[in-house]
Order: C-alpha cells, then structure tokens, then sequence
C-alpha cells in the first residue's frame, strides 16, 4: 500500500470490523511489530462492543467517542488504569487518522478527542555520589590480578549514552567508531524499518574508549559487544550496584534516566536530550516533565 494509496474495499459505509481488518494488514505492511499490532488491535475493537454492530465508520462521531471512553472509563465494569485509558485513546486516535489521512473519512472524528496523559511514578536515579561509587567499583575491576573491563565498559556507556537494554544488546563492534572525525561515537541502529527515526549517533567519552579496547581484548568479540542474556547483564549491573553500596537497584533504566538528568543538570538543550534518547517528540513531553520534577523544577 503506497503513501497516497485508498485502503482497499474500504469506504466510509465500511462497518468497524472489515475497517479494523484493513488496518492490521496496514500496520503488518509498515513493519510494526506483532506485539505492537496486536495491542493497537486490542484497543480498537473494543470500540464493536460499543458502537452499533451495522453503522459504518462515516458514522463515528466525535461526541460518540467521547461517551465510548466515558462508559470505558466508569460505566464498563472492568476496571481500567490511567495509563491504559491513555494508551487506548491513541490507539483509536491512529486508527482514524489513519482512514482519513488515506482519504476513505472526509473528517477525522477522533482528531478532537482529548488525550488523557497518564504520567507514570518517577523513575530512580543515581545521586553525584553514588554515581561516581559505581563507576569507581566497576574501575577497580579493571585493576585486578584477573583484569576484567567489562562491568566498567558496560555501566559507563549506559551512563553517557542513555542506551535502552534492548539497544546495548543490539550493538555490534562496527556500530562502533574510535576514529571519528568529531571524536568517537557510538551509532544506535535498529533492524526494523518502523524504528528507524530511533536510529542515531551519540558521542563517546574518551576515557570509555580505553576500557572498551581492553575489553574487546579480553573477550574477543565477534558479533555482539555485549553477547549475553539481558539476565546476565542485569545480574552484572545489580553486582556493581551491591559492591558500590547502593541502597537500590542499579538497572539499565536507572543509568538511563540518571544521565538523561545529569545532561540536563549540566545544561545540554532539551532537543539534544530528545535526540540522545531517541524518542519523538510526543514522547518527551511526558519524559521532559519527568526530568524537571527530578531535579526539582516542579514542586
């Protein structure tokens, strides 16, 4: 299906459920995930168990969205959380826009529907001090009788980068570049075409850059900078915390949200802290709320 491309058999008399039909095949195209089809899909067809079952998709109003998440919300009997209530709003919200952005809706009815924000507890950080006990625990590593660069190589990137675990996990040694022109960088690439706005280069400290080459010594990489089970890796990243004497778990979400704040407490432009991270810019509304509360800019 081309960008400018009618769904096919799709009109405005189409009834919810072949429409529903034609957006899977949609999203299927695209390469989204069957996680993430399946959930849009979930979300979307609870809407039959509300409309009636003969009224076409030109019928949908925007007021009768609305009483659809009302009765969701309070009248359904099934309880349903903040955070779910959002999530299913955009999915219905992508649905019809995807029927009027291909020109089957003249109108988008739920362009006007209010997006319910959802946001989630505050995630932990490392404080100066206990950043700094990590990595002077995972060094010390390095210095043993039985040298080992890897915790040191491991916490310190996801420190500076920001990097997902699903990311670290993806990285191979020529994602990886110690002769760049600006400096090194680490280049975050994704195998999906429906992830590739979340491809980026983000720079590379120096002093990671001499641990990492006694690490690819000592472990002969291959094909994977880190070929480990997640597991394994968050056993090594809990470890380092228990030694540094942390009082919580360290974990690649905590690094994460410990240097996306540290980059803002030192001044780095909001944008670049969205590009670092690799989320739209949808996303960082909630995330850039999240930020200023943990350094305190919010009371």
């Amino acid at each position: 299906m081309t960008k400018n491309s009618t769904p096919a058999h799709i009109s405005a008399k189409t009834l919810l459920p072949a429409a529903i039909n034609g957006w899977e095949m949609f999203l299927l195209d695209q390469g989204r995930s069957p996680n993430t089809v399946k959930a849009f899909l979930s979300d979307v067809r609870l809407l039959t168990q509300f409309i009636a079952p003969d009224q076409s998709i030109g019928n949908v109003s925007t007021e009768e969205l609305n009483r659809f998440f009302e009765w969701m919300e309070k009248a359904r009997g099934i309880p349903c959380s903040p955070k779910t209530l959002s999530r299913r709003i955009t999915s219905v919200k992508s649905f019809f826009r995807w029927l009027h952005q291909y020109g089957v809706l003249a109108v988008d009815p739920a362009e006007k529907v209010m997006q319910r924000s959802a946001i989630s507890p505050l995630p932990q950080v490392l404080t100066n001090d206990e950043y700094d006990a990590v990595l002077l625990v995972a060094d010390r590593h390095r210095r043993d009788k039985k040298p080992d660069a890897r915790p040191f190589t491991l916490a310190y990137l996801l420190l500076t980068t920001a990097i997902k675990k699903s990311e670290c996990l993806a990285i191979h040694p020529n994602h990886i570049d110690l002769d760049g022109k600006n400096g090194p960088f680490l280049f975050v690439r994704y195998a999906s075409p429906a992830n590739r706005y979340k491809e980026r280069k983000i720079e590379l400290q120096e002093d990671w850059v001499g641990a990492y080459n006694e690490y690819v010594t000592q472990y002969q990489l291959t094909d994977q900078v880190f070929p480990w089970s997640p597991r394994r890796l968050e056993y090594l990243l809990e470890d380092v915390g228990e030694e540094a004497g942390l009082s919580k778990h360290l974990s690649f979400d905590m690094c994460r949200w410990t240097c996306a704040l540290r980059d803002y407490q030192n001044g780095v432009e909001p944008d670049r802290i969205r590009q670092k991270l690799g989320v739209s810019k949808i996303q960082w509304r909630e995330l850039f709320i999240k930020l200023k509360q943990l350094n305190g800019d919010m009371k």
